[in-house]
């Protein structure tokens, strides 16, 4: 039988996730169970990057893992496991810091718009992030990482690192390709079309959360910035509706061409009543797995433990392998 092929993706616990995060992320990823090798991880590391309260990082990244169980991941398909429970990954940082450059990371987009927002905090982890997300990639030999276009410049020093190390110590890593969604809008602001959804924007009425109660979903949708046509049309001059066609279109399965047809002469009043109850419909299944799950903590944990156990399996092979080639004496 043919090995199936690595995927290997995460997300951080900085709080809720927002129906982008779904949409651009989480959903692909269910799809991706039934064919690849799939290590979905909770990245609590990379949280701490920015100030935590010890507290929320616990209770954030426990509904992480019931998120993702709601949405579909399925642990016997899949490996999902906390970052931090894996020491590998903090190991492997180590040894590919000491082939990084200090230049190469400080070019990093992420890091310099955060260092331009927020002098205070400027702390040599956000710094070095990257490296550790190398690491992530690298430990499990991944041959396929889901991006979206703001991502990419990580999968590429993921590259770097690995073919820097290989061409330095002979092959130890597979070098990972980037694995782009065939279609899939990315989902907008809805305050704000031109910036994507974000759960830290600064105004709550941008974003939707996968979590949010039914009558703050109708008051975000009939808040959210269209445009003085009036038409429901699918246009790049309309990008407020635009967006919001997409998240129909997404949660119902109907077509552009369908929404377009049946809001025919219709204002976007009637549009965005119905786009409200498409969204409630859509996510309400989620909210009850995950109002389960976690009154379920006990299952939770076992979820995580055998995640974990299984991922260190993958990622001790592969860091005996590097710590062999850079001269460590085996323990």
């Amino acid at each position: 039988m043919e090995e199936r092929k690595v995927v290997f993706s995460g997300v951080q616990p900085s709080g809720a996730l927002t129906i982008g995060n779904y949409i651009g992320a989480i959903r692909n990823w269910i799809d991706l169970q039934d064919e690849y090798e799939c290590f979905y991880c909770i990245v609590d590391l990379h949280a701490i990057t920015v100030p935590q309260e010890p507290k929320e990082l616990r209770k954030n990244t426990l509904n992480l893992l019931a998120l993702y169980l709601a949405s579909g991941l399925d642990p016997e398909k899949s490996t999902i496991f906390i970052q931090s429970h894996v020491s590998d990954h903090s190991e492997l940082t180590w040894v590919l810091n000491s082939i990084s450059y200090m230049g190469q990371l400080s070019r990093m987009t992420q890091f310099k718009e955060k260092s331009q927002r927020s002098e205070a905090n400027l702390n040599a982890a956000l710094f070095t992030y990257p490296v550790l997300m190398a690491s992530d990639i690298l430990l499990y030999q991944t041959d396929l990482v889901p991006v979206g276009e703001d991502q990419k410049q990580h999968l590429e020093l993921a590259r770097d690192l690995g073919e820097r190390f290989n061409s330095k110590y002979s092959e130890t890593f597979k070098i990972p390709e980037p694995l782009i969604k065939k279609v899939g809008a990315k989902i907008m602001s809805l305050q704000n079309p031109e910036n994507k959804m974000s759960k830290s924007d600064a105004d709550e009425n941008g974003y939707i959360l996968l979590l949010d109660k039914p009558d703050a979903i109708r008051r975000k949708i009939k808040r959210a910035v269209t445009d003085s046509i009036g038409e429901v049309k699918y246009r790049d001059e309309q990008p407020g509706i635009k967006n919001l066609m997409n998240i129909y279109s997404i949660f119902s399965g109907e077509s552009i061409e369908n929404i377009e047809a049946k809001y025919e002469g219709e204002g976007y009043g009637k549009f965005k009543e119905d786009l409200a109850e498409v969204v409630i419909e859509g996510l309400r299944p989620m909210q009850e797995k995950y109002d389960y799950y976690m009154k379920n903590k006990d299952y939770l944990e076992e979820v995580y433990k055998n995640g974990a156990e299984k991922a260190e399996r993958v990622a001790r092979k592969t860091l005996r392998k590097v710590y062999k080639k850079v001269g460590f004496i085996p323990r």
